[in-house]
């Protein structure tokens, strides 16, 4: 007997039933037919028409031939319409080819090639997929007890913590890694202090309600605050699926060993910060009274080389105090007196420091604060080194001769305050790491000196005052860092109520607030 070879079955095909695959092609053959079909017998009425009315005189072979060549041009050009126009369609059988799993050589269109278009078939192609991971999840035994005990023993013994967050936020499964403590009713929440403006709750309400999925990564999370016992910091992945029963999973990796020294060695910096700020101090007095001393008879050069030294050591005295802010920031001891100032005042009181910066390094400073600014709740000293840090920032990152421009403007219950360079600029994927503490890009490490914990001192500074931070930049063409001040009229009710403390401007709910805004894109 002869061997007979079944072919194999290819999935939702029968004789009496065509794969769906082939669809687009008799699709776009029916379509083709037809438009020429029409065009031609169109051309032919109109044609005809025309030699009817004696509108033209071609006679039957000029007749036939105009009908053709005319009929061909218009079939070639909406044949091509056709060809453009139908891609989406196309690409959407592509897609329900692919999820209904019949075998098929054709690529699965990307989502991504649509990124441009804003007319929604980006977001058509996305549903397609997600409902049928959606439905292979649904699929799935939703009973805990049927999942195989060896998974769940797995996941309770590694050492990354995993979470799952169910769509009304609830928490239903969590392993033993997981930085989990227990509310009052006995249900699981979550230990961790994460950055106010920029928390897990904030991401899920406000910035992905209107995705169908979306992931997200957060650095340095800490479940308590530095000095406390049994300390644990992670590094977080987020990932969202929006309607799935599993709708946000969570996965902590625990980064304490990692992290920890480098708290260690700032709480060292710290100390060594503190007993070098009174020698630094007095250097600095020294040579501002030689300066007025030795004036009338210090020759040019020396008087550049006084200027430069005078720079060094304020910025020396800088460094210092910024380190020491970030020690007290780290602690959350960050409360400041908050009175009515004048912006254009605060930045009177570090205008020559700046200008004597900018001509040291061949720079060119705009300052343009109007004096009928509103005046502000502000801590001056704190504002001075904001706007010291920003613009030495500027000054450092321009290119010889550049230009840094300071402006303030009013914005509703703001000052809003701008300080803008033309420089070197950063690339975009370092920009939400930007006011992290300790964080330089590797550009930056290479040519320009630095802590890496000025930016992370501003965003302190500011947020402690109630306002924001924000930067934007392109690289290559420059830098714009903007923050905010409460206007004294908006919040001066609530200053007086607390004897001009900040904490009536930046508490929240349960107590001090437990971090402050970052990037803000």
């Amino acid at each position: 007997m002869d061997n007979q070879v079944t072919p194999p079955k290819i999935p939702g095909a029968t004789p009496d039933k065509p794969l769906m695959q082939d669809y687009w092609a008799k699709f776009r053959w029916r379509t083709y037919v037809l438009i020429t079909t029409f065009q031609y017998i169109s051309m032919m009425i109109i044609i005809g028409l025309m030699e009817l009315f004696s509108i033209v005189h071609l006679g039957w072979i000029g007749f036939f031939s105009v009908t053709f060549v005319a009929a061909a041009i218009m079939n070639a050009a909406t044949i091509t319409l056709v060809h453009i126009l139908g891609r989406p369609f196309r690409d959407l059988v592509k897609a329900i080819v692919l999820v209904a799993g019949e075998p098929s050589d054709e690529t699965p269109p990307n989502p991504n090639d649509y990124d441009k278009a804003n007319d929604g078939f980006k977001e058509i192609l996305q549903t397609v997929y997600e409902m049928s991971s959606r439905d292979a999840i649904e699929q799935a035994p939703a009973n805990p007890d049927a999942i195989d005990i060896t998974l769940q023993s797995g996941l309770q013994d590694i050492q990354t913590g995993i979470v799952i967050i169910d769509p009304t936020g609830k928490i239903v499964y969590h392993n033993g890694s997981a930085p989990i403590r227990s509310n009052t009713d006995g249900s699981p929440r979550l230990d961790l202090l994460f950055p106010e403006d920029d928390d897990l709750d904030t991401w899920l309400q406000k910035r992905i309600r209107n995705k169908l999925s979306a992931e997200r990564q957060w650095t340095r999370i800490a479940t308590k605050v530095p000095g406390e016992k049994e300390r644990r910091i992670f590094d977080i992945a987020a990932s969202y699926h929006k309607d799935s029963s599993a709708e946000t999973v969570l996965m902590f990796f625990d980064r304490t060993d990692i992290y920890t020294p480098e708290e260690d060695d700032l709480d060292f910096i710290s100390f060594a910060a503190h007993e070098l700020r009174g020698p630094i101090t007095v250097i600095r007095g020294y040579l501002d009274v030689l300066e007025d001393e030795l004036q009338p008879v210090l020759q040019q050069d020396q008087a550049e080389l006084m200027k430069r030294l005078i720079v060094t050591a304020n910025r020396l005295s800088s460094y210092v105090n910024n380190i020491l802010n970030a020690s007290r920031y780290d602690r959350r001891h960050m409360k400041l007196r908050l009175s009515e100032e004048s912006l254009k005042r605060i930045y009177e009181g570090v205008s020559d420091d700046m200008q004597l910066r900018a001509s040291a390094q061949n720079r060119v400073l705009v300052v343009d604060i109007p004096e009928n600014l509103p005046t502000v709740a502000a801590d001056a000293n704190s504002i001075g080194e904001v706007l010291g840090n920003l613009i030495d920032n500027a000054i450092k990152y321009s290119n010889e001769g550049g230009l840094v421009h300071v402006a303030a403007r009013p914005i509703p219950g703001f000052v809003e305050v701008s300080v803008v360079d033309r420089g070197i600029g950063m690339p975009a994927n370092i920009m939400p790491s930007l006011f992290h503490k300790f964080y330089r890009s590797h550009r930056s490490r290479e040519t320009v000196a630095g802590t890496g914990i000025g930016l992370y001192i501003c965003k302190a500074i500011v947020s402690s005052h109630g306002g924001i931070i924000t930067a934007r930049s392109i690289e290559n063409e420059g830098s714009t860092f903007s923050f905010t001040l409460p206007i004294y009229d908006t919040v001066a009710q609530k200053l007086k109520s607390s004897h001009n403390s900040n904490a009536s401007l930046i508490e929240h709910g349960g107590g001090w607030i437990k971090n402050h805004s970052l990037y803000r894109g």
